[in-house]
């Protein structure tokens, strides 16, 4: 549920809602749920100082109903 809803509220943000994928993983310390958008859309995901990923992150957090949740956006460019 927690991975749909993050790649439904990136999908809305980027130019390419195609390209998102959201895999979810469980760690000890809880989830972890891994983004990869388009190179172009990075820092659209990102945003000014972080703060569009820091607020992803706090709604995940407030929908999370299970411990703590973890958001990566990984730079598809490295890969």
């Amino acid at each position: 549920m927690l991975a749909d809803a993050l790649e439904h509220l990136i999908a809305g943000i980027v130019d390419n809602p195609n390209d998102v994928r959201v895999s979810e993983r469980s760690m000890r310390r809880g989830k972890l749920l891994e983004v990869r958008v388009n190179p172009d859309d990075l820092g659209r995901v990102i945003g000014r100082s972080g703060r569009t990923a820091r607020a992803l992150r706090a709604v995940m957090s407030a929908l999370s109903k299970r411990g703590p949740v973890r958001v990566d956006v990984i730079d598809t460019d490295r890969d």
